[in-house]
């Protein structure tokens, strides 16, 4: 049984796989040999995601996420429902992410309950462009305030977690804001959560487009936050 899994998402993104995957293990052979890689792709494959998979071994398990729409949030869900490991790590398939923070991830895993590669912490970076980085500011700062969540970055999906904890909750959302989903449910069931956050740099993405509309992208962010805040 793996000791830590490391899910990502995936959506047209076999040209940044094939770069990001060699770097992913390497890293995790030295700081968790008791691993597994779970690349999520779409309902139907769209390009050579599940053969760049194959050349990495039985611990590089590709799969189609489950549900009836493509959503980023079926990923989300459907590697919550796979994953074997005590701890799971969410990062990105595009290069945003370095895979070799993990090791700093891994290493701080004793330290919270939620552990945060974050942007907005002092030494933390992003290198998207100015408007981007203002709506994820805004988006951070109202998610943190009107859901009490005590920390600067809330949205980047590159966290460590238990995976008891993600696996006790029911997640309902389909687009990328299931990641301030993530956290708050969490925290709900459990007062007392802690959470480190650790300075990190935020790349542009290698190759590829973004998948995020940025129209939808308000609109679920802002449905979502008022589900949450004033839902059961």
């Amino acid at each position: 049984m793996p000791t830590l899994t490391v899910a990502i998402p995936a959506y047209k993104e076999e040209e940044n796989l094939r770069i990001i995957l060699p770097r992913l293990i390497s890293v995790l052979e030295q700081v968790e040999p008791l691993y597994e890689v779970l690349i999520i792709d779409t309902l139907e494959p769209t390009d050579e995601t599940k053969s760049v998979c194959a050349g990495f071994g039985p611990r590089v398990r590709y799969l189609n996420r489950e549900g009836k729409n493509n959503y980023y949030g079926d990923a989300v869900r459907t590697a919550v429902a796979k994953a074997e490991g005590m701890y799971l790590i969410f990062m990105d398939a595009d290069g945003s992410h370095d895979p070799e923070f993990i090791s700093q991830l891994y290493a701080s895993k004793d330290d919270a309950d939620v552990v945060i590669a974050s942007r907005y912490v002092n030494g933390g970076e992003t290198k998207n462009s100015r408007v981007l980085v203002l709506m994820s500011l805004v988006v951070n700062v109202v998610y943190s305030v009107v859901l009490n969540l005590n920390c600067k970055d809330v949205s980047n999906s590159f966290k460590l977690y238990k995976s008891k904890d993600i696996k006790n909750i029911t997640l309902t959302s389909n687009n990328f804001e299931i990641v301030e989903e993530i956290l708050f449910k969490i925290k709900n069931r459990n007062k007392n959560l802690t959470i480190k956050e650790l300075p990190f740099t935020f790349d542009k993405r290698m190759f590829g487009k973004t998948k995020r509309n940025l129209f939808v992208f308000m609109v679920t962010y802002l449905y979502t936050l008022i589900k949450l805040r004033f839902g059961k």
